[in-house]
């Protein structure tokens, strides 16, 4: 095959393929039917829009491309328990998952019975101790206290903790694949429901919870009740569509063009705080939500407290959500240096054993909150699917991560099936797998293209969640804010120790300006940065009162890595110590974690 543009392979040795004959002739037909230059009708051509579709494409508009909520099963009946809940001011609790996709679902439905005045009781398993999704002693508990639980990017597959729930009504707001049976709920919302044809399959959980509050604000009219500003959400929505690899079609696209209108006015605390530590100083795009913003609402899932993220979203004062931000951005430097050392150590297994079938590495100690970001690094470094294992007392959790033609997710649902997995999670992430050159109407709808597979997720094994009235002694502390009488219950965790030590490089990315030297974080002192720029206009990197720690020369490594967990809660040299402070609640929000801090 001829070298396309003359070029015969990239740096990285992957050939360089041109555009075949009739797609090419495809393309030249739609520049011409649409006037569109030929560069963009290639593009178009390759991702399977039709000529009559092109202008929505590029452009975008919700009123054009959003579908009927009732489309979705069940979908009147969770709007209209949703609402009977917030008029009648019952007591509702909101289960997320630990994700950006989670945290912006549980601060979507916060922010929404705020305006009608409600507060909710947000709860976000602990990675660690409890694992992804319902588990039965949260159910458990919640359903002790409240009228109705919503489990937001979670619960499809949650048979058993679902039925725990006993004497409340729960709801699954999720885009998850289901399973051949349903779990014992009042209402499952999910477009990747057996049941379903598909159309919707593209979606979210975010983005489930954005339709299900569009019908919401139709029951409220029907029944003569203000309505919430929901056009006003959508920075959350297009956030979590782009952080969750969501493929950009039908109304996604639409989603994300005007969440990053709203997102531009800066109007929502939480994302301005992080904006500014990010050193976001232009108007937001998509790269931004997926590689700065994104990566560090996960970090507290991943490696501090699971709430951390949803609790900075849905925050509404401005100094509250700037020191949520401070410790997100702390926990993010901690976990790329995890991840750095796990990348390393994998790769070298998955070098040694030189398999060509399935790359995979395991290894004592490694967190399991980058287990999932290092298989995709191994599996773009192999080109092969991929698989990275954390053991710790002698249960391995790992994600893993496909390529097209190969269907891990099937595998994993089999093991699970088989009892050789204890918990599957994600066995296709709510999506088909890709079928390169293909498109799926149940993941892309009518006009969309075949993305990347999201395949099977970790092996979490669940761990009893413990609860405590508030004021209780032993195990756990109850916390009480004064602000707008919010509870906080959290459990005393130990800190993790060091569990592998190795030098990372630990300097930050500054995306276009001249990064000065690195800093290794002083203990109790907030890592380097704030806002984007100062009160005299300069960035906040050049102004030396805003510089903390001491500074390394260029080329030199320093840091500690933290791996894992021990009953010892030593300090890591040069860490933050951000993960013994406590964030404050937002108003509104009665925050109830498991075991996590």
């Amino acid at each position: 095959m001829t070298a396309f543009l003359g070029i015969d392979s990239s740096l990285t040795g992957r050939r360089w393929i041109g555009p075949p004959a009739d797609l090419e002739r495809l393309a030249e037909g739609l520049a011409q039917q649409a006037a569109l230059p030929l560069p963009v009708a290639r593009v178009l051509a390759e991702r399977g829009v039709p000529p009559a579709e092109a202008a929505g494409f590029l452009a975008p508009k919700l009123r054009d491309l959003l579908p009927d909520p009732l489309t979705l099963r069940d979908m009147d009946v969770a709007a209209e328990r949703l609402v009977d809940a917030a008029v009648n001011g019952q007591r509702i609790a909101i289960f997320a998952d630990y994700d950006v996709d989670g945290g912006s679902s549980a601060a979507l439905l916060i922010d929404w019975l705020h305006q009608h005045g409600r507060q909710a009781t947000l709860y976000i398993p602990d990675r660690i101790d409890e694992g992804y999704g319902p588990n039965v002693p949260a159910m458990t508990a919640l359903a002790a206290a409240h009228d109705l639980i919503v489990c937001v990017d979670c619960g499809t597959l949650s048979h058993d903790a679902l039925a725990a729930a006993a004497g409340c009504d729960v709801i699954v707001l999720d885009h998850h694949l289901g399973g051949e049976t349903l779990p014992p709920a009042l209402a499952v919302v999910n477009p990747n429901r057996m049941d379903e044809d598909g159309a919707l399959g593209h979606l979210c959980a975010a983005g489930v919870v954005f339709l299900t509050l569009v019908q919401a604000g139709r029951v409220l009219r029907q029944r003569g009740l203000p309505q919430p500003d929901l056009m006003a959400m959508l920075d959350l929505v297009a956030l979590a569509t782009v952080a969750d690899v969501a493929p950009l079609v039908g109304v996604n696209r639409a989603f994300v063009r005007q969440g990053l209108a709203v997102m531009a006015r800066r109007q929502r605390a939480g994302l301005v705080a992080l904006s500014d530590i990010a050193r976001l100083d232009g108007a937001p795009s998509a790269f931004h939500l997926g590689f700065l913003l994104g990566p560090r609402i996960n970090a507290g899932g991943r490696v501090g407290r699971a709430d951390l993220g949803a609790l900075c979203l849905s925050c509404r004062d401005a100094s509250q959500a700037e020191q949520l931000a401070r410790q997100l951005d702390a926990l993010n430097s901690d976990r790329r240096a995890i991840e750095a050392a796990v990348r390393l150590e994998a790769l070298s297994q998955v070098e040694a054993r030189g398999d060509a079938r399935l790359s995979w590495a395991a290894g004592a100690g490694w967190h399991p909150g980058v287990v999932g970001i290092v298989a995709a690094r191994v599996k773009e470094a192999t080109d092969l699917p991929s698989v990275v294992i954390g053991v710790d007392h002698g249960i391995g959790k790992g994600s893993a991560r496909s390529v097209p033609g190969v269907d891990l997710g099937r595998a994993i649902q089999r093991l699970a099936h088989e009892g050789l997995l204890q918990k599957g999670r994600r066995a296709y992430h709510g999506r088909r797998p890709d079928r390169r050159g293909g498109k799926d109407p149940r993941r892309d709808g009518p006009s969309g293209r075949t993305d990347r597979p999201r395949p099977g997720g970790p092996n979490r094994v669940g761990r009893p969640a413990h609860f405590g009235p508030p004021g209780a002694v032993g195990r756990h502390r109850a916390h009480v804010s004064h602000a707008g009488g919010c509870r906080s219950l959290r459990a005393g965790r130990p800190r993790a120790a060091l569990c592998l030590f190795r030098p990372v490089d630990r300097q930050r990315r500054h995306h276009g300006r001249p990064p000065p030297a690195p800093a290794v974080p002083q203990p109790r002192q907030p890592p380097d940065g704030g806002r984007g720029l100062g009160r005299d206009g300069r960035p906040a990197w050049s102004r030396p009162d805003r510089r903390q720690g001491a500074a390394v020369p260029p080329g030199r490594q320093a840091g500690a890595v933290d791996l894992g967990r021990a009953g010892t809660p030593a300090p890591a040299p040069g860490r933050c110590g951000t993960r013994d402070r406590q964030p404050l609640t937002p108003p509104g929000v009665l925050v109830t974690t498991g075991r996590g801090r």
